[in-house]
């Protein structure tokens, strides 16, 4: 088995030197850094996974929560991103990543869980923030990282900026000539609320009233209850020119109930999506969406919860916000409303 003291005698330093640079430490320059990983990695190297447990007090998993009410974990593209960030940066860094919890068991108790798995810290993705687990888990000493939840001062949370995501959406289908605007929302988180309340904000802002039949409930990442409510709101007595959807593969539904009806997107119909997965920038015409920063989200996680682990004592919580941008489709139609 290849050693550290195997590979300090190949490169000519010190033992401590190749155990700084096999962790990326400041200390050493990053040619020095890269010399010796190369070499690392051509004599085969690979870290003594139950040795460095033992000298540091970590088992080196990072515990991670994703509930998914629609049961798509990864196919959902926008966690896939995230997730593949998160893992990118644990591995860099000499880390696993092992999923945990039940969407199925609303009594799951993540905090148990976590302690009896060792786990040195937990990302939490997606979960009920009100489970007495996931609270207890936030209130323990095992550093977390929260994805679009703010818990306390005391804890660090990654905000994708739906402020920002809705209102430019929102803003680009008025200039459009659109006044009556419906928004299918998924359900009641703190996510929803939050476009619920930039959805209401920025219409009122602009003189738009919209009637309480303008709103239904589905599910993220659901193409049925989508398509049920798109019926439901084609069929108004005075039904909207625009359709927002909770994410673009839930549009898939509504687009589906609109080719039904004969109704061309883009000119009879308009409609927004959330998100910007690949495979809605492939429809004729491609959706008009707000594409969300998985990768970097995920990478934030990663290397906020992996600090937070390294550097316990001097670690500074804080909420980052993340910003995406707007993909310009032909899904919405430029109109003159009277």
């Amino acid at each position: 088995m290849i050693t550290l003291k195997d590979i300090a005698k190949e490169c000519g330093v010190s033992f401590s030197t190749v155990s700084k640079a096999l962790k990326d430490s400041s200390e050493i320059s990053k040619e020095t850094i890269d010399c010796i990983k190369k070499k690392a990695e051509e004599m085969g190297y690979h870290p003594n996974i139950a040795a460095r447990t033992l000298r540091t007090n970590r088992t080196y998993d990072l515990g991670v929560i994703f509930e998914d009410k629609t049961g798509s974990r990864l196919q959902h593209q926008y966690f896939a991103k995230i997730l593949s960030g998160l893992q990118e940066v644990a591995q860099t860094k000499g880390y696993d990543i092992t999923f945990t919890g039940s969407a199925l068991n609303k009594n799951y108790d993540y905090y148990t869980h976590a302690i009896g798995r060792n786990f040195d810290g937990v990302a939490i993705l997606s979960a009920d923030f009100e489970n007495e687990g996931i609270k207890r888990l936030l209130k323990s000493d095992i550093p977390t990282v929260t994805l679009d939840y703010i818990f306390d001062k005391n804890h660090t949370a990654i905000i994708s900026d739906n402020n920002v995501g809705m209102k430019e959406l929102i803003e680009y289908v008025i200039q459009q000539g659109h006044k009556k605007i419906a928004m299918i929302h998924g359900e009641e988180t703190l996510v929803t609320k939050e476009r619920k309340k930039i959805f209401l904000e920025t219409t009122k802002a602009h003189g738009i009233h919209i009637p309480d039949e303008y709103f239904a409930q589905g599910l993220y990442h659901d193409p049925i209850t989508s398509s049920e409510a798109t019926n439901i709101l084609l069929s108004l007595p005075n039904p909207p020119t625009c359709i927002f959807f909770p994410d673009d593969y839930s549009a898939l539904g509504g687009i589906k109930v609109i080719n039904s009806k004969n109704l061309t997107i883009g000119k009879d119909i308009s409609i927004v999506g959330y998100d910007g997965i690949m495979l809605t920038s492939m429809l004729l015409p491609p959706l008009t969406t707000y594409e969300q920063d998985g990768e970097k989200i995920g990478k934030l996680i990663g290397k906020e919860l992996i600090k937070n682990i390294e550097q316990r004592n001097e670690y500074e919580n804080k909420n980052f916000l993340v910003s995406g941008r707007i993909l310009y489709g032909g899904s919405v139609a430029k109109i003159d409303e009277k």
